[in-house]
C-alpha cells in the first residue's frame, strides 16, 4: 500500500473534518455516565460518514444521488437539531428541571440523531471528495476509504477523550446544553449561508 497515498488521505480527512472533534466532544459530554451512549455516538458518527463515503464515491463513479444545488439545504438537519436541543433545554428550565435529569431520562443522544448531524456537517465534504475520488481511481478510493473509516474511530476517541477530562467535562457539564445547541445552530447557519440556499 503507497505510503503517499495514505498520508493524503489522512491530511484530507484532518483537514475537513477538524470541527466534528467539537461535537464529538459536546455529544460525548451529553452522553457522559449513560450506558451504551459511547456505543451509539460512534455508530452514529459511523453511519453519518459511510452515508458522506457513499455519496461521494457514487458521484465520482458518476452517478449524482445529491444534486450540488441540495448540498446547502443539508444545513436544515443541524438547525432543526439546534433548535429542538435549544426548546428542550429551554423547557427545562422554565420547568425548573436540572438539565443532568434530562439527560438521565433521554440516555444522552441517538445514533440517528450523531447520524443526522455528522452528514449535514459533512455534505460540503462531498465537492471536495469527488474529484479526488475520481483521479484516485478504484484502487485509490478504497485506499482512501479505509484511512477514512479508521480515522473516524480516532475522531470518536479524540471526542471522547476531550470530553473526559475534567476541566473540559466540568465545563461542558455546566454549558454543554447552551454550547450543543448553538454549535448545531451554528453549523446549520453556516452551511446553508454559505451555500447560498434560499439565495441567502
Amino acid at each position: 500500500m503507497d505510503l503517499g497515498i495514505i498520508g493524503q488521505a489522512a491530511g484530507l480527512f484532518a483537514v475537513t473534518n477538524i470541527d466534528d472533534i467539537l461535537i464529538l466532544s459536546l455529544f460525548f459530554a451529553q452522553g457522559a455516565g449513560h450506558h451504551g451512549s459511547a456505543v451509539r455516538i460512534s455508530l452514529g458518527q459511523y453511519l453519518g460518514f459511510a452515508a458522506i463515503l457513499a455519496v461521494a464515491v457514487a458521484a465520482a463513479f458518476g452517478a449524482t444521488f445529491l444534486p450540488e444545488s441540495a448540498i446547502p439545504y443539508l444545513g436544515l438537519l443541524p438547525l432543526a437539531l439546534g433548535l429542538k436541543a435549544a426548546w428542550q433545554a429551554w423547557k427545562n428550565r422554565r420547568n425548573g428541571e436540572d438539565e443532568k435529569d434530562e439527560q438521565t431520562r433521554s440516555g444522552g443522544p441517538g445514533a440517528l440523531e450523531v447520524a443526522a448531524v455528522t452528514f449535514a456537517n459533512g455534505g460540503d465534504n462531498i465537492g471536495v471528495y469527488v474529484p479526488v475520488f475520481a483521479t484516485a481511481g478504484a484502487g485509490g478510493m478504497s485506499v482512501y476509504a479505509v484511512v477514512f473509516l479508521v480515522l473516524v474511530g480516532i475522531w470518536c476517541a479524540v471526542g471522547r477523550y476531550f470530553a473526559t477530562r475534567p476541566v473540559i467535562a466540568r465545563t461542558l457539564s455546566r454549558w454543554g446544553h447552551v454550547l450543543l445547541p448553538v454549535v448545531l445552530i451554528g453549523i446549520g447557519l453556516l452551511i446553508l449561508v454559505e451555500g447560498g440556499a434560499f439565495d441567502l
